[in-house]
């Protein structure tokens, strides 16, 4: 105990120098902890980009390029999917809902995904969460768009602009489709995902700004011509009239979608895991043309594995700041010993033993790399707090905010045992120190 109160009061003595050295860990601390809860809530959402769907169906191809064209936009799908085809898979019993999606045009270097309506009723990010409105709805004409949260805040977009798609990807085009602007009657809220840079038209669009035999300005001319028309026609029974506006919701659902030579992919739900591995070996083995059709859960873990090198990477990053922190932990004790080593001759004379000195730096050592820990939790779970929506919504990463896992409680031990060890060294000299001052007390 009189150790213990000895050598609070030496670090309180030394208040300058100890912060100094405790703010020092308390920082490694909390870059330690955060690297490493990033890196695994990371993986996690990186795993959960795309979630609730089973299949992802495509021209034959690999697994890893089928994934990264169909959901992260990154590369071009070799072939794409006959309409006939299509229709066919989605037709097969124990398919829940299906998504068609068709990619090739961009607008100032956003992809543009033609799809259908369902997209945003089925389409599942994160913990299977829906997509969710900041402003407007999803389109329900062939001349409008609905754009990701990065899209809409990039490039300055309100509801009611009108925006010009260009054909292919990337930020180069030849040809814009000046023809046929696309009024904005929606903007999604933000998703941490590929999502969020994507502008989205209803799919009939894609094949129509490709050379179709009107433009969607005059499709949706004609749809508002058909109903005015419908609208002066004489019915006189009410029933008729109701069988006319279900005719016409149903026909608008068709127009949205169309009947296109072929689209880039499509997405599956099935109603039972059972279905979705026989309907899988049934679309590999599709004898009418060469399809591929992967389960995307298990295609982003094997990308990951793929990326193990960036964690190698974070966690030598996470040591050598730990490594770092302790050396100038060590540099500090070692600097102050020589200062002390009247204090220390005065203890002696006074009755210490040199063990005694030797437990007394070792536990003021220990005391400062506890203390580091300590306010470094603090601040860890502060920084984790605050950038949580930030991560979320600009990187896609989900924190999750939590008690220290058990690696994570090892990690601190770990940093506590290496504090306690370094502090061995200053005490080592100490006691030599006392040794060669010429103060030993026969006993």
């Amino acid at each position: 105990m009189i150790l213990t109160k000895l050598a609070y009061k030496s670090l309180l003595n030394r208040r300058a120098s100890v912060l100094l050295t405790l703010f020092t860990i308390a920082i490694s601390v909390m870059l330690l902890l955060s690297i490493e809860r990033i890196r695994v809530d990371a993986k996690t959402s990186f795993s959960n980009t795309i979630s609730g769907t089973d299949l992802i169906v495509g021209a034959r191809t690999g697994d890893i390029q089928l994934l990264l064209s169909s959901v992260f936009r990154i590369g071009y799908a070799n072939n794409g999917v006959s309409w006939q085809s299509y229709q066919y898979i989605a037709a097969q019993r124990g398919v829940k809902w299906s998504i068609p999606i068709s990619l090739g045009d961009s607008h100032k270097g956003q992809a543009v995904l033609g799809t259908s309506r369902d997209y945003f009723t089925h389409y599942r990010f994160g913990k299977k969460q829906t997509l969710s409105f900041q402003q407007g709805h999803a389109f329900e004409h062939l001349n409008q768009v609905v754009l990701g949260s990065d899209v809409a805040s990039r490039l300055g977009y309100k509801l009611g602009d009108n925006i010009v798609i260009s054909h292919g990807m990337g930020n180069t085009s030849f040809h814009h489709h000046k023809d046929n602007p696309f009024i904005i009657v929606g903007i999604l809220n933000a998703t941490g995902t590929p999502v969020d840079k994507t502008l989205h038209i209803p799919l009939a669009a894609i094949d129509l700004i490709h050379g179709g035999s009107h433009s969607a300005n005059d499709e949706h001319d004609e749809h508002d011509e058909h109903d005015e028309h419908d609208e002066h026609d004489e019915h006189d029974e009410h029933d008729e009239h109701d069988e006319h506006d279900e005719h016409d919701e149903h026909d608008e659902h068709n127009n949205l979608i169309g009947e296109p030579s072929q689209i880039t992919a499509f997405l599956m739900g099935f109603d039972s895991p059972l279905y979705t591995l026989q309907i899988r070996r049934n679309i590999n083995q599709y004898k009418k043309e060469p399809l591929l059709a992967i389960m995307p859960t298990v295609t982003l873990k094997e990308l990951w594995q793929m990326l193990a090198i960036v964690e190698k990477v974070l966690l030598l990053f996470s040591g050598v700041v730990i490594l770092v922190s302790l050396l100038g932990m060590l540099t500090t004790l070692l600097a102050n010993l020589n200062q002390r080593r009247r204090e220390l001759a005065i203890l002696r004379s006074v009755g210490a033993r040199p063990w005694q000195l030797f437990t007394l730096i070792s536990m003021e050592s220990l005391f400062t790399t506890l203390l580091g820990c300590l306010v470094g939790c603090g601040l860890y779970y502060g920084v984790m707090l605050i950038s949580s929506s930030y991560l979320q919504s600009h990187a896609g990463i989900s924190v999750n905010i939590a008690m220290l896992s058990y690696y994570e409680l090892t990690l601190i031990g770990v940093i506590m045992a290496a504090g306690f060890i370094i502090g061995l060294i200053p005490a080592t000299r100490a006691y030599f120190y006392s040794l060669s001052d010429g103060m030993s007390i026969k006993t």
